[in-house]
């Protein structure tokens, strides 16, 4: 398995997480809390960029790090799987052909196109470090004629995305570290699908690989059977990211499979509802939650979490955080998600040193 990634903006430590930056900025923290955090990189996404800011106003700006303040590596959402639900759940709002995907999301003024080529010109248009290849995803319990469509194109548009970054990158005349280029693996709940197209892309050839498909069950479970069959369809060499996997005890039970990257709102999204990681025993591997809205952090002076370092942990307790959160102050979520954040980091700090410790297979 790789120890770090080198890229255009720095290196990643591995394993890693990436929180969502969705729209360009880590709802409710600014990039400076997020570094502090001991974040090393996050994940923006096409599909909403595109729209908004827009691409012109990002280029204009000189690219999403100059225009959002972040100054670490940055992964780029080939906005696939948001056209994808849009499209899904509203089929009027759009189309998916061979050549790519035509939507309309409620309330643009026009339709928005997005081909292989598109995403990917638009990726590194942008200045992402880690691009990821244009896919159609779908569940798990899909039909076999979907699930075969859906791997069909997904080698099709891979062919597209690599011809498309390799052209780029040779008219930039690129110096130095180069983007890496993420290709996906389908073939939802179907083996035989998944090692096909797990096959076809590594003929491909790419710089590192992504786990396709929701990654839940109907009941919110993590697929671990098939999570651990689809890293292994893929040698250990390469880099490999749980797109979608953020729960702390889920990314500890990927990166045990083998995964390397991880992104995921949920974090985030947590902090902002309330709900807290804590580190069983002072083992952010082992993680608790604590629900600030309870009735029995009135007077709580401490700390979210006794064993944080973060900002949050070292300057507030529980009780001013319950109140800030009760009363809606827009403190709360800044102060929330940096230790969230921080819980994070720190679970995948001890994820690598668990890692470094224990002796690989080759070794006598």
């Amino acid at each position: 398995m790789p120890q770090s990634l080198t890229l255009p903006k720095g290196q990643i430590a591995l394993p890693a997480f990436l929180p969502d930056a969705t729209r360009g900025t880590v709802r409710g923290a600014d990039a400076q809390d997020v570094a502090d955090a001991g974040i090393q990189a996050v994940v923006m996404n096409v599909f909403h960029l595109m729209q908004r800011p827009g691409s012109s106003t990002i280029k204009a700006l000189g690219g999403l790090h100059a225009m959002f303040g972040w100054q670490g590596p940055i992964l780029t959402d080939s906005g696939g799987f948001q056209a994808f639900s849009l499209i899904a759940n509203q089929p009027q709002s759009g189309s998916i052909t061979d050549q790519g995907l035509l939507f309309r999301p409620e309330g643009a003024k026009r339709p928005f196109r997005l081909t292989p080529e598109k995403s990917v010109q638009l990726q590194l248009s942008y200045g992402a470090d880690v691009v990821v290849c244009l896919d159609v995803c779908t569940h798990v319990d899909d039909p076999l004629e979907v699930q075969e469509r859906a791997v069909d194109r997904t080698i099709a548009w891979a062919v597209r995305c690599k011809r498309t970054f390799e052209r780029y990158l040779d008219q930039q005349h690129w110096e130095g570290p180069r983007p890496m280029l993420l290709g996906v693996v389908q073939g939802g709940g179907i083996r035989d699908l998944r090692r096909r197209c797990a096959d076809e892309l590594l003929e491909i050839g790419f710089d590192g690989y992504g786990l396709g498909g929701w990654p839940l069950d109907a009941d919110g479970n993590l697929l671990e059977d098939l999570i651990g069959f689809t890293r292994e369809l893929i040698p250990g060499d390469y880099p490999m990211h749980a797109l979608g996997v953020g729960r702390p005890d889920y990314v500890a039970r990927c990166a045990k499979l083998g995964y390397d990257l991880f992104d995921s709102a949920l974090p985030t999204r947590d902090a902002r509802r309330g709900r807290l990681f804590q580190a069983e025993n002072g083992d952010p591997i082992r993680q608790n939650y604590l629900y600030i809205h309870d009735e029995t952090y009135i007077k709580d002076p401490r700390p979210i979490d006794e064993t944080c370092d973060c900002y949050t942990c070292q300057r507030y307790g529980r009780s001013l955080l319950r109140h800030l959160f009760k009363t809606h102050n827009p403190l709360y979520p800044r102060l929330a998600t940096i230790h969230n954040l921080r819980h994070m980091t720190r679970t995948m700090a001890a994820l690598r040193d668990t890692a470094s410790a224990t002796p690989s297979a080759s070794q006598p």
